[in-house]
């Protein structure tokens, strides 16, 4: 189900903010098999992953955490009572992720980015309109195009500012 089960060692914690183009697309990849298999695993709503979860932030940590939670609790050298603590956990995940889903405002057929409160003296940005979901897939495949260019772009002045 991932490429983190044919490491040799057990998967490390991911770090978003830190991967970089090539890390991020291996990942994103990753999790998203990942969450394919559980909504249809355990018959989950949209209520809890929705089709758009990819576009926020924090469906795609929670969703991370569980991925590499599940990776540690079924891997080969857990302990035989890891995966009954994975589904205790993932009882409490699915709690949080409804929070989350509810507070986003995200659907099974329409989404709309996640609101933000704008503290006194910060510039507020606006939060964008709803969108309907038309296919997931290539919603898919743009977000993860957009965010490894955004990545290689990054990495490119850095790499540019070491150079000059």
């Amino acid at each position: 189900m991932s490429s983190a089960m044919g490491r040799d060692e057990p998967p490390g914690p991911i770090n978003w903010n830190l991967l970089d183009a090539d890390q991020a697309e291996a990942e994103w990849r990753d999790l998203d098999r990942f969450v394919m298999w559980l909504k249809t695993a355990f018959g989950l709503s949209p209520a809890i992953v929705p089709p758009y979860w990819h576009r926020h932030d924090e469906l795609i940590w929670e969703l991370s955490a569980l991925h590499l939670h599940f990776l540690a609790c079924f891997d080969e050298v857990a302990s035989p009572s890891a995966p009954i603590a994975w589904m205790r956990d993932f009882a409490d995940a699915r709690h949080r992720l409804r929070e989350w889903v509810s507070a986003c405002g995200t659907r099974l057929d329409r989404d709309r980015p996640s609101r933000q409160s704008v503290w006194p003296g910060e510039a507020g940005e606006p939060s964008g309109g709803e969108v309907m979901i038309e296919d997931r897939p290539a919603d898919f495949e743009e977000f993860v195009r957009a965010d490894v260019a955004s990545r290689r772009r990054i990495q490119a002045v850095v790499d540019q500012q070491l150079l000059g």
